[in-house]
């Protein structure tokens, strides 16, 4: 199955390199967004809360499938598999803590203890 797999995805590379049209013209080697046509560069990029607020995303996502397999074969599973699922939530909801206490959930920077003081602007003064 491997090696049909590995075939399938060589071939199917291979052949939609060879069947594609090669005709690159300015506008296919522009960067894509949303349709648009980018008239400056971006003035920022994405904050890395943004990618950590994802792979938090993906880990707890694969932890309910997770949970969904056990799920299935509960009957069969009897105490053992409670217990096992029983350890998962627990380290799942402990993980789920830590990032919550660490600020990996909040957007919001002024009403984080790190960013009060002199880090942040205050808005009353620069108004």
């Amino acid at each position: 199955m491997v090696a049909l797999g590995l075939g399938f995805a060589v071939v199917s590379m291979v052949v939609s390199g060879w069947l594609a049209p090669q005709l690159p013209t300015p506008e296919k080697l522009e960067p894509y967004e949303c349709g648009i046509v980018p008239e400056v560069e971006p003035s920022e990029r994405f904050p890395v809360k943004f990618y950590l607020v994802a792979m938090l995303f993906v880990i707890f996502d694969i932890e309910i499938i997770f949970l969904f397999a056990w799920a299935v074969r509960f009957q069969q599973l009897g105490w053992a598999g409670v217990a096992a699922v029983g350890i998962f939530v627990l380290l799942a909801i402990e993980t789920l803590g830590y990032a919550w206490k660490r600020g990996a959930l909040d957007w919001n920077l002024p009403r984080r203890g790190r960013y009060r003081g002199s880090q942040l602007p205050d808005l009353e003064e620069a108004a």
